[in-house]
């Protein structure tokens, strides 16, 4: 590979940063297929879970105040989280069966085809049936209003009562950010020299992000130093408490902060995750960044900028106690008195500061390696603590599987109990597996004829150019078992169209025949 075309930029303007505009609006929801862009950890069962508790303690706190409250989901991806956390913050309501406030979740991202492709996911439809789910194309770093697909209202400043609540996971981390150094108690802008492939324009955008080489060079940048420049407070802490350390400056981020707060009259809850840093010690003697490539590509974010910036303007910010290893997740309670939000700090408290997301995933990453000698009691522990996660159940199928001849009846009931539970919660994404054949298959194993055959049957209707003969055999054997003669009839024949020498599949048949 050749090297050429050496420019210098600075780094909020780069063209990395457009780059990675331009393959999430070419590739849309695709950049999530198979975590080619990573999306699990902020997409999980468990962390949905955590935040609609965050949000059912926010509309407690809230119910005496008149309005609806509108939750705002900034880079909303493949949609998943926003099902997920739908799902569970009904449920909630549901059973607390309270006065509180209405509520509308607005989905929004960059890539105008997402909304579209969302507006037709068939796991969205009964949200947006009842008026609580809604879509818009937004431009973090430009847009100053909302204008929504479906209701055709346009948000604009001082429209909403109630405080926004906003959901930024992997946000600020993906946003234009300023690059700074300081060294010797004076502030430098980084800026950064990109060298091209000689064959850039051939190149996709996630291809031309690993080809290009990124340089830094320091530059003096007195203007961040004046008594007028917004952030001074912050940038004064890093003067007096930083050497030689390069830092990522989110004045993106916190303008388009600032941006959503004029949207309401009442300011507004955030509620994020991200590979950042509260703790200005992980600042010290800092490196310029590495681009973390998923396709796309990620920074470490700033959170001890956000959360400086808003304690000053009166928020109360939240992060765990305790050093976080995969994601953060931080809760900015920008209202006014926002310790009176009780309800909201409590759920906090119970769902991510004791017990969080980070931890989960934690705790995920030790089952990934040791799945193959954890027993079933402690498989169907973790699938529970997970939520009934789908992507955990297709993992995890194998090693069920061996387990089921010395299962409990107990345990197998409860396996059939989780799988219910998670298609009652499933999100379909375009991924290598075929939940409903997995889950089928597992129920047949264990004798379970009606409700294997109910999975069976919609793995065979949901992908009718790939079904596997295997299948066909099992809904055969369904349908005896549940005294169906002439369906199971029809499936051994569609098993010898597709396996001709099938030589039980054509004794079958003649017994019956």
């Amino acid at each position: 590979m050749t090297i050429q075309n050496k420019q210098r930029y600075r780094f909020s303007e780069a063209p990395i940063w457009n780059i990675q505009r331009e393959y999430y609006e070419k590739e849309g929801l695709r950049a999530w297929n198979n975590d080619q862009v990573p999306q699990y950890i902020t997409s999980n069962p468990m962390i949905a879970t955590a935040y609609a508790e965050m949000i059912f303690g926010f509309l407690q706190d809230r119910s005496h105040e008149e309005g609806a409250v509108q939750i705002v989901e900034l880079g909303a991806g493949a949609g998943r989280f926003a099902f997920h956390v739908l799902h569970e913050l009904c449920r909630l309501v549901d059973y607390a069966g309270i006065a509180l406030p209405s509520f509308r979740y607005i989905m929004t991202d960059l890539a105008l085809s997402n909304v579209v492709a969302w507006q037709k996911h068939p796991a969205l439809q009964s949200f947006i049936a009842r008026g609580m789910l809604d879509f818009a194309p937004f431009d973090a770093v430009h847009d100053t209003e909302l204008k929504l697909v479906v209701s055709g209202e346009t948000i604009s400043k001082g429209d909403v009562k109630q405080p926004l609540v906003i959901v930024a996971n992997y946000f600020f981390d993906g946003i234009p950010q300023e690059l700074l150094y300081v060294g010797e108690g004076q502030i430098y802008e980084t800026d950064v020299m990109v060298e091209y492939p000689e064959n850039r324009e051939s190149l996709k955008p996630s291809e031309l992000l690993t080809q290009i080489a990124l340089s830094y060079e320091h530059r003096r940048a007195p203007a961040y130093e004046e008594d007028n420049y917004p952030y001074r407070d912050v940038i004064a802490t890093y003067q007096e408490q930083l050497e030689d350390s390069h830092i990522v400056f989110p004045v993106a981020g916190l303008t388009c902060l600032d941006r959503l707060n004029q949207l309401s009259q009442a300011g507004y809850l955030l509620l994020t995750a991200d590979k950042g840093d509260h703790l200005l010690d992980n600042w010290k003697f800092a490196d310029p960044p590495e681009l973390v490539l998923h396709g796309s590509f990620s920074l470490t974010a700033n959170y001890h900028a956000i959360q400086q910036v808003l304690e000053q303007q009166g928020a109360l910010v939240l992060f765990p106690q305790h050093h976080y290893e995969n994601i953060n997740v931080g809760c900015m309670i920008h209202v006014d008195s926002p310790e009176s939000c009780l309800q909201t700090r409590l759920a906090y408290r119970r769902f991510v500061d004791r017990y969080g997301p980070d931890d989960f995933y934690s705790l995920k990453i030790w089952v990934d390696r040791n799945l193959e000698s954890m027993e079933l009691r402690h498989i169907l522990s973790f699938w529970r603590l997970g939520g009934h996660d789908a992507e955990f159940f297709i993992q995890s199928t194998k090693q069920i599987s061996s387990l089921l001849p010395n299962a409990l009846d107990e345990e197998k009931e409860d396996i059939l109990l989780g799988i219910q539970i998670m298609w009652s919660s499933y999100y379909v994404m375009e991924q290598k597996y075929d939940l409903a054949l997995e889950a089928g298959l597992l129920l047949f194993e264990m004798d379970m004829y009606e409700e294997s055959k109910h999975f069976l049957e919609i793995s065979v209707r949901e992908d009718e150019e790939e079904i596997v003969s295997t299948v066909f055999y099992c809904l055969a054997i369904c349908s005896f078992e549940l005294e169906l003669v002439e369906e199971a009839l029809h499936y051994l024949r569609e098993l010898i169209r597709l396996e001709p020498d099938h030589e039980e599949a054509r004794a079958l048949i003649q017994s019956f025949e």
